[in-house]
């Protein structure tokens, strides 16, 4: 789906931007008069534009907060935070450029002063994690202290925590979900405030979050579910498959094979060199990943990937994706399982090789271009993705949406009336 610019990477960006307006993450004219300034493929052009545009949301959100108008400063708060993630969002690549760090920075600011002004602020966490923390936050979804089912959301390649706030989380929260959205090795702040690079086994990446979640008196620990969106669908069955404490698990949009995606998108006689090993295909296509990762767009996935594994080329970069296969990890999941499958996305068009291989209860769902739902992780239609996947989820793990009578009626009434079969 095209929207305004004619580079194709470009254009996924703002569109992905555009999808947070539902969530209070975006303005569509501010985004769509920004998008008018561009011109090419120049990241520089991009940084220096959103960035412009969040400096401007941020002065008359301060002005807002002066005059006492707080929910005029809560929504300027949030919107400026996702247009410095946005602006920072070209700049992802080897080696670092402090402008993504402070952009970083500057978009985790913005959105804790933003989120301090909901109604129900969250918590912001630092997760024990091996002999560090992963930040992240706890939105809890009714004011009382009962025990709640939760979603765990982790996210991909270039995302953050905050921005899964605008994707998933507040559609969770509305619908009676607690919310914990974190940032594991290789993403946001972890990635670029602590240089904590990506790992495979995400089982050992959401097995402390999940120590947490089930350490805490308004948190069902039989009712946790996983949300995984981008490489996250690939990350969140990896967890599933080792950790067996989920209650559910959702794939928006990832790959079943990382490596073998990547090798699809090459010639047969040279895919098949590297593949084993020959030195000539592995030299050419060494040459040819370094020419084609100085492109502005066009290198932009390489440049990233290096920077998110801590590899120093394009073709260390390909090699390390050798161990983000879901092949004979996706049999041992165990809790049911939603995979998205949008058709338009090469990106996870493998997405239906993962639910063939499933053996726990699952379903696959297309979504089309048709109904405005054909891009990545369905980036344009959120709110349709929403409605299907919760669909999904809801009657497994039980919600009360914090505007039903039973968060009226007192903890006990609420809690027998949650023990109620629902008919999916």
């Amino acid at each position: 789906m095209r929207v305004a610019l004619k580079d194709e990477l470009l254009d996924a960006q703002l569109l992905r931007t555009l999808g947070a307006a539902a969530a209070g993450g975006a303005d569509i004219g501010e985004c769509l008069a920004t998008a008018a300034r561009l011109d090419g493929t120049d990241p520089d052009r991009w940084y220096r534009e959103w960035t412009a545009l969040a400096e401007r949301v941020l002065a008359a959100t301060e002005r807002d907060l002066d005059d006492g108008n707080r929910v005029s400063a809560q929504g300027g708060f949030l919107r400026a935070a996702n247009y410095f993630r946005t602006a920072g969002v070209m700049l992802i690549g080897a080696p670092l450029d402090q402008r993504l760090v402070e952009s970083n920075r500057r978009h985790t600011d913005m959105f804790r002063r933003g989120a301090s002004l909901l109604p129900t602020p969250p918590e912001t966490l630092a997760i024990p994690y091996e002999t560090t923390t992963l930040p992240g936050y706890f939105f809890r979804s009714h004011a009382t202290n009962r025990p709640a089912p939760t979603v765990i959301l982790t996210g991909g390649y270039d995302g953050s925590a905050e921005e899964l706030y605008f994707l998933t989380g507040a559609a969770a929260l509305a619908r009676g979900y607690n919310v914990l959205a974190f940032d594991g090795p290789g993403q946001g702040a972890a990635l670029l405030q602590q240089g904590l690079v990506l790992r495979p086994d995400w089982e050992n990446v959401i097995g402390p979050v999940v120590d947490h979640l089930s350490a805490r008196t308004d948190v069902d620990p039989a009712r946790i579910a996983l949300i995984g969106l981008s490489l996250g669908a690939h990350l969140a069955p990896r967890a599933a498959s080792g950790e067996h404490r989920l209650a559910a698990c959702i794939a928006d949009c990832g790959s079943f094979d990382l490596f073998a995606s990547a090798l699809s998108r090459m010639p047969k006689p040279l895919r098949d060199g590297f593949a084993v090993g020959r030195p000539l295909p592995t030299a050419l296509l060494r040459r040819i990943l370094d020419m084609l990762a100085s492109k502005p767009t066009a290198g932009w996935a390489l440049r990233r990937g290096q920077l998110v594994h801590g590899v120093d080329s394009p073709l260390a970069y390909l090699q390390a994706l050798r161990d983000y296969t879901l092949a004979g990890r996706a049999e041992q999941i165990t809790c049911p399982t939603f995979v998205c499958h949008a058709e338009g996305d090469d990106i996870g068009d493998s997405a239906p090789q993962l639910a063939a291989a499933l053996r726990c209860p699952h379903q696959l769902v297309t979504f089309t271009a048709a109904e405005g739902a054909g891009d990545h992780c369905e980036s344009g239609a959120r709110s349709l993705y929403h409605s299907r996947s919760f669909a999904w989820l809801d009657p497994i793990l039980r919600p009360t949406p914090p505007n039903d009578d039973r968060n009226r009626q007192g903890p006990v009434a609420s809690l027998c009336a949650e023990d109620q079969e629902i008919d999916p």
